[in-house]
């Protein structure tokens, strides 16, 4: 899933024109959906044969995060994310009617353990990823957001069909100030048990973008072929 993350539809349709075929999955997120054409954008992208996953991080009363769901159903999206406990969750997979898939997030990629202690969880990472993941497959979420350090914990608790969606992925060299704190690579991600993989700016950040996408196809095909 390549993130478009740019500031608005037009140059993300220009970015989507240049990767071409090489990527078919899109996750718009909340930078565009602020920018005005979102849902265009996702009709555009739909009539050229691609996937959409509207990344929204619906957070709010139950009854709220149904409505909006409701609203998300008329459009021909693949899935959505969803923030909350489990009455938010449960709302939000009512509305859907098996017609959208939501996915639960976690804990967020650019948080860790002393974040988590920071927020009040007086537990490890990993138990409140494996714990919300379990909760959410119960409730009939499609997957999760989660990161690949918990993929397997997640993959040994959860159905096959149940997707694990693995976001903040780097190449093993990355260093710096990256705002995304528990990453992992390609392979490695897969290796976890994820079923999809979630990518922006290693991709639409490179020199030639194309060829950044190719190379990842190349790579997880290599790794399946293995």
């Amino acid at each position: 899933m390549l993130a478009l993350d740019v500031p608005d539809p037009e140059d993300a349709r220009d970015l989507v024109e240049r990767l071409d075929e090489s990527v078919v999955f899109y996750k718009i997120g909340l930078q565009l959906f602020l920018s005005g054409g979102y849902f265009e954008l996702g009709d555009w992208l739909r009539q050229r044969g691609k996937r959409v996953f509207a990344d929204l991080k619906l957070f709010d009363v139950p009854q709220t995060v149904s409505s909006a769901v409701h609203q998300l159903v008329s459009r021909d999206i693949d899935y959505v994310t969803v923030h909350g406990n489990d009455a938010i969750l449960r709302a939000a997979v009512e509305a859907a009617g098996g017609r959208l898939g939501i996915l639960a997030v976690t804990v967020l990629t650019s948080l860790d353990q002393a974040d988590m202690e920071d927020l009040g969880f007086q537990t490890d990472v990993a138990s409140v990823v494996v714990s919300r993941a379990r909760r959410a497959s119960e409730i009939g979420c499609a997957g999760v957001i989660a990161s690949g350090h918990e993929a397997a914990a997640i993959r040994a608790v959860v159905p096959r069909d149940f997707r694990i969606v693995v976001p903040g992925i780097r190449p093993a060299t990355t260093a710096g100030d990256d705002d995304q704190k528990r990453t992992v690579d390609v392979e490695e991600a897969f290796g976890a048990g994820a079923d999809h993989i979630v990518m922006g700016r290693p991709i639409h950040g490179a020199s030639d973008p194309r060829a950044a996408a190719e190379d990842v196809q190349r790579r997880i095909a290599s790794f399946f072929a293995d």
